[in-house]
Parts: C-alpha cells; sequence; structure tokens
C-alpha cells in the first residue's frame, strides 16, 4: 500500500500542463559557459518513478556548503516537496515568473533528496548539455519525451567542492531561466 501512496504521490506532484515551454534564449541573460566534461562514472539510477540515485552517498560538508548557497539565493524558500519528504526549492509570490511551466507543484521548481542529488528545471537545451557532460541525468518523463517536461533533469550528487561548484552553476541558471534574472552562480560562494 505505501508503494502505491508513493507512486500516486509522485506522479500527481509532477507539473502535467501540456503547454511548450517558451523559447528562450538563455546566452544573453544567464552568461553561459561551457560545462566541463564530469569526470569518473555516471551514478546508477532509477529508470522509473520514483527517480533516485542508487549507491551514491552525500559528502556531509559539500552537501552543507550546497543548501547553504541554494538558500542563499534571493528568493528560494526552504519548504518540503511536494514529493515525497523531500527539501523542496520553492520561489517566493514575489518573484516575478517567465516560464510557468518550470514547476513540479505550486511554485517548486525543483527538490533535494536524502543522498544529495536533485530535481530540477533546466532550459531544455542546457539540460542536453548538462546531460552529455555527465552533471544530469534526464528524468523518466523527460526521457519519455512528455510535454512540459522538457529540460527536467536530476544532478548527481556532488562528491566535492569542484562538482558543487558546476552543481551550483546549473542550479543558478535553472533559477535564471525560471525568473528571468541574470544572476551570477561565482556571487554565492562562501
Amino acid at each position: 500500500m505505501s508503494f502505491i501512496l508513493i507512486l500516486f504521490f509522485s506522479l500527481i506532484s509532477c507539473n502535467s500542463t501540456e503547454q511548450e515551454l517558451p523559447n528562450i534564449d538563455m546566452t544573453e541573460t544567464a552568461n553561459l559557459v561551457d560545462l566541463p566534461i564530469r569526470a569518473g562514472t555516471r551514478p546508477e539510477t532509477t529508470p522509473s518513478i520514483p527517480h533516485h540515485q542508487i549507491d551514491v552517498d552525500l559528502v556531509p560538508e559539500v552537501n552543507e556548503e550546497m543548501i547553504r548557497r541554494i538558500y542563499s539565493i534571493p528568493g528560494i524558500e526552504d519548504q518540503p516537496s511536494v514529493v515525497l519528504s523531500w527539501q523542496g526549492l520553492w520561489l517566493e509570490d514575489k518573484l516575478n515568473i517567465v516560464n510557468e511551466d518550470s514547476f513540479i507543484g505550486g511554485r517548486e521548481f525543483g527538490h533535494i533528496h536524502d543522498d544529495g542529488s536533485l530535481h530540477i528545471f533546466l532550459e531544455p537545451q542546457r539540460a542536453i548539455e548538462a546531460i552529455e557532460a555527465g552533471w544530469a541525468v534526464a528524468h523518466p518523463f523527460a526521457a519519455e519525451g512528455r510535454s512540459g517536461w522538457e529540460g527536467f533533469v536530476m544532478l548527481y550528487t556532488p562528491q566535492s567542492i569542484e562538482e558543487l561548484n558546476i552543481t551550483f552553476q546549473l542550479i543558478v541558471e535553472a533559477y535564471n531561466y525560471i525568473t528571468g534574472q541574470a544572476l551570477v552562480h561565482t556571487d554565492f560562494y562562501g
């Protein structure tokens, strides 16, 4: 019974609108840089819902720094995710939104899993780049080509500060994509 409830909440919590995401040139607003190729092998992930990594542990000090950086971004609130009990990345009501379809539910545009990986909406072309460079994997709904899920990825658990820097860069890019802002990720380093 609990598996059915988890599956039910996982499925209903995600954005399922049929609208296409606007085609926005992020290079003009977000100062995108080439992503380096991630070293090592990709973590194994489940092929279905709930989508998560398999056998990857977080590094406590790296995870703490990731959380500190994320919630230091203006307008991101720490609220429970609409999916299971994960830590949600919610945008405050006062923030302007330019990509309304990039939410999991409510104003949640991402969430952090217990292992330090996270689901998040990236600009669709940037999601492809992050996947190709080894920093992310497409969420099963995005991999199936479901409308409204383009750009939805899981970023792998950063295992070092160097990996965190790239992961956090992608998180800030996701924030910029949804809000239309042009924040620079390095402004939030400690």
